[in-house]
């Protein structure tokens, strides 16, 4: 009797289990994380009551749970939870609960608050990803012939690696010709992306912020006067926990955070764009995205300053979406940076499906740099034409892959590497950045 009892009751606990599990779309995700809290992204498909229980490591019977938040139709059927009251320096696992009952995943969730390390011992070593361009192929919305997308391993071979934070570079989705002119299609196409199970071990293993590009902005090359742009800028914040939106005031998602010792810059470069043939007098991020960003710059004191915004910097060529072609704005910022003395500007760029490392020497102790990333799972060019003056001998990638960046070092001499990673994870290229002083 007592078999048939535990039986049933296993049974009971399983078809509640599998029913949480149909209710999750895609996620969680762990989104920004300070100090003291930490924001945990989930999608569900259909109406759901969704919350999240942590416990520390070190203190697994001491859970905290977060206020749980119904999904709903209008921001489709995502929320973000904020987990409140954290310590720093803490490695919390977390379990997700869909309708009051327990998410069972095949991976760890974990989130990990920063080190109180200032004014106490060196900075941390750490280590971050970045990229761009993530294109999941669906036959019956995309150009007839060869799948544009592939290599979703790659996904899985990120979230292997040891790092903390994943900065994505913009194009995370590319809306086609049947979504961006309609709420249904915008929300359609992000919910496709995200729902890659590929794509869930990497979102759930560390931090994820995100600037956009034109794909995920609009139409190819959109710029600012896209129509539906309000409506892909909700999508945007209803997929993405970034930190903060618009803090320059006039843009869509302009932001800016910090860990450790490192500042990041994260820029729209659509809100305000004007098209590449009033490119004279034109500009990509606008007066008041420019001067937030100056400012920002020359108040930071972090070890180095990384600025991630969709289109490359540095390259000269005036050709894609470069933005030089836009000097005037890029001129400006080039002279603020040199005449200011903003010493360690690394820019992160995206969009042109390829990767290479660009420096500018300012002079004999001062360069600016702009590390290119993509792109991550839409077609890499085989075939890159221009000559980068600017780019660093041997970093040229023509397949697809993503970056890592490891910060370590003492105070003052900390040391920058790159390395890029193809999609099965074999080494591409590596560089060395030490930190530049006065």
């Amino acid at each position: 009797m007592r078999l048939l009892l535990f039986l049933f009751i296993f049974i009971l606990t399983t078809i509640s289990v599998n029913a949480q599990n149909n209710l999750l779309q895609a996620g969680p995700m762990s989104g920004y994380i300070t100090f003291r809290e930490a924001a945990i992204w989930v999608q569900t498909t259909e109406s759901a009551k969704v919350s999240a229980v942590l416990w520390s490591v070190e203190q697994p019977n001491n859970k905290k749970r977060t206020i749980p938040i119904i999904t709903g139709r209008d921001n489709g059927f995502t929320a973000t939870l904020i987990a409140e009251d954290l310590l720093p320096g803490t490695t919390y696992n977390y379990q997700l609960e869909i309708n009051n009952e327990p998410v069972e995943l095949e991976y760890t969730s974990t989130i990990k608050t920063p080190k109180i390390w200032q004014w106490r011992e060196q900075p941390p070593a750490f280590s971050l990803l970045t990229g761009s361009c993530l294109y999941v192929s669906e036959k019956a919305f995309d150009r007839p012939g060869k799948p544009y997308g592939g290599d979703y391993q790659i996904l899985q071979n990120m979230a292997k690696q040891d790092a903390q934070l994943m900065l994505w570079l913009g194009d995370n989705t590319y809306y086609r010709e049947v979504d961006w002119d309609s709420r249904t299609g915008i929300y359609y196409r992000n919910t496709h992306t995200r729902s890659l199970p590929e794509l869930q071990p990497l979102l759930s293993k560390m931090q994820h912020y995100s600037i956009w590009d034109d794909h995920d902005f609009g139409s190819n090359d959109a710029v600012g006067s896209f129509y539906n742009k309000k409506l892909t800028l909700e999508a945007f914040k209803d997929f993405w926990a970034n930190p903060n939106y618009d803090i320059s005031g006039g843009t869509g998602i302009s932001g800016q955070f910090s860990y450790n010792d490192i500042d990041v810059f994260m820029l729209d470069n659509r809100w305000n764009r004007t098209p590449i043939y009033d490119s004279a007098k034109g500009k990509i991020l606008g007066k008041k995205q420019l001067n937030w960003l100056m400012s920002s710059l020359k108040n930071s004191h972090a070890s180095f300053k990384l600025i991630m915004v969709g289109g490359q910097f540095l390259n000269p060529n005036k050709v894609y979406e470069n933005m030089a072609n836009y000097p005037e704005e890029r001129q400006k910022l080039i002279d603020f940076i040199k005449d200011e003395q903003i010493m360690n500007v690394v820019f992160l760029t995206g969009d042109r499906h390829h990767s290479e490392v660009s420096e500018m020497e300012l002079s004999e102790t001062h360069s600016i740099f702009d590390i290119t990333a993509s792109p991550i799972t839409s077609k890499a060019h085989k075939k890159v034409k221009e000559e980068n003056k600017f780019r660093i001998k041997g970093s040229l990638i023509k397949e697809r892959n993503y970056a890592k960046l490891s910060f370590s070092g003492k105070l003052k001499k900390r040391v920058l590497k790159i390395e890029f990673f193809d999609s099965e994870n074999k080494p591409l290229f590596e560089h060395t950045i030490l930190q530049q002083r006065l």
